[in-house]
């Protein structure tokens, strides 16, 4: 059995393909430049874009299974090579915003209502992983802050979100590939505790070895500051996701638990993971 890893190297990708190397199982990892930066040793990387659907043949072929990040514009090119190339199963890493009550309106979960519903509407077989907030979003907030000034500003402290490791996605991820029982259904996943920015900016801290001073600044201010690093339809989605942490608690899963069998990653373990590039 062949797996097929979009975006072998990307923050989820890269765990997807080290779990199925270690599980044994053979794949092919693609890549939109040639080259094998941020892939395994030995790995089979093969030169593919979602956008360009006649590189998909090739990457494809012989594959029957596949790890697919969301891309709206590349979607029905992707369904029509893997149909034609015998894919059996789909595990696409989607968003949890389809669930949220105005997705229709939210241009996130459109993106990911389209890849979903091309894929539903297709014969191939799904798994879907609709996670909340990623714990690796705080590095396009954070990172250039505390690198050089040991100072994160945000202008809600006290919000509290449920930030989820990468790590855990795909760990959800190999274990729809490799066992049984999760063809057509939907993980909705977020993190196994709540917790406030506070809460978070020490953790960081703490896992990189400096005091950080959490500066309260305003909403515009907030927005500037992550448009240095985000698109404003980001920038919208994760001021929008603070101000509703100031009033109620989000939610947290233990989907994580359920599906593989092993517990969720904590805040403060992503922290150490990535206490390096907070330094």
């Amino acid at each position: 059995m062949v797996t097929v890893v979009f975006g072998g190297s990307g923050n989820v990708g890269r765990h997807v393909a080290a779990g199925l190397s270690s599980a044994g199982e053979k794949m092919r990892l693609t890549s939109r430049k040639p080259g094998p930066t941020g892939f395994p040793p030995g790995a089979e990387v093969v030169t593919a874009d979602l956008e360009n659907p006649e590189t998909l043949p090739a990457v494809l072929d012989g594959a029957q299974r596949v790890f697919l990040y969301a891309k709206p514009e590349g979607i029905d090119g992707f369904v029509t090579a893997a149909e034609s190339a015998g894919v059996e199963h789909v595990v696409l890493l989607s968003s949890g915003s389809v669930i949220h009550p105005d997705a229709v309106h939210n241009p996130i979960a459109r993106a990911h209502i389209a890849v979903e519903s091309a894929l539903e509407n297709s014969s191939l077989a799904w798994t879907f992983i609709r996670p909340g907030m990623f714990a690796t979003n705080t590095l396009w907030w954070w990172r250039n802050s505390i690198r050089d000034e040991s100072t994160v500003r945000v202008p809600y402290p006290e919000a509290q979100t449920a930030p989820i490791h990468e790590k855990d996605l795909a760990a959800l991820a190999v274990t729809a590939l490799t066992r049984p029982g999760h063809r057509g259904h939907a993980y909705a996943v977020w993190g196994p505790e709540s917790l406030s920015i506070r809460q978070q900016v020490r953790h960081i801290g703490a896992a990189a070895g400096r005091e950080i001073t959490l500066e309260m600044i305003s909403v515009d201010r907030a927005r500037a500051e992550l448009g240095k690093t985000m698109p404003p339809i980001g920038v919208d989605a994760i001021l929008a996701a603070w101000q509703a942490g100031t009033t109620a608690p989000p939610q947290v899963s233990t989907v994580v638990a359920d599906v593989t069998g092993r517990p969720a990653h904590t805040f403060a373990q992503w922290a150490e993971d990535h206490a390096n590039d907070f330094r």
